[in-house]
């Protein structure tokens, strides 16, 4: 009962880390705040095949790339058959660069820049609709807590 009563007790004392969990993230900036249902591309395999073949996106959905560190990152179309949007973050989670709706099939590289940790994936033209750019915030457990410009505990 003891075992109990400290972990309802703990789970009360952290609402806000019940609200960051793996299958979603969260972006905010000056244009307000928006959130994604996300698969998560994590090994060489998944983030090699991302989005690929895919005939649609729910809006709303996403894939976010995580890479074990920072680093220069290029990412390209090919094989993908629905325009997305690129969105390149620091390991703090801040948005470095936003590649605007990549055409499907395009294999011109795109660079996200030198300190590259994660890449969210959304549909072509969401972000410019929402208003994601450089300097948003990115919420999820995948940036590690003690960098995170915006952390689950807020």
């Amino acid at each position: 009962m003891r075992f109990l009563l400290s972990v309802l007790l703990i789970c009360l004392a952290l609402p806000g880390q019940a609200e960051c969990r793996a299958d979603r993230v969260d972006l905010r900036g000056v244009w307000g705040q928006a959130g994604f249902s996300v698969e998560v591309a994590q090994t060489n395999r998944e983030r090699a095949k991302g989005l690929m073949f895919r005939e649609e996106l729910p809006k709303g959905q996403g894939m976010l790339f995580v890479y074990p560190f920072a680093h220069q990152v290029a990412f390209w179309m090919k094989n993908t058959l629905i325009p997305l949007d690129m969105i390149f973050l620091s390991s703090d989670g801040r948005v470095t660069y936003v590649r605007e709706n990549a055409q499907p099939g395009d294999l011109t590289p795109v660079s996200g820049g030198q300190d590259v940790r994660y890449v969210l994936e959304i549909n072509g033209g969401l972000a410019r609709q929402i208003g994601i750019s450089e300097g948003s915030e990115l919420r999820s457990p995948f940036v590690v807590q003690s960098l995170a410009a915006w952390p689950c505990s807020e």
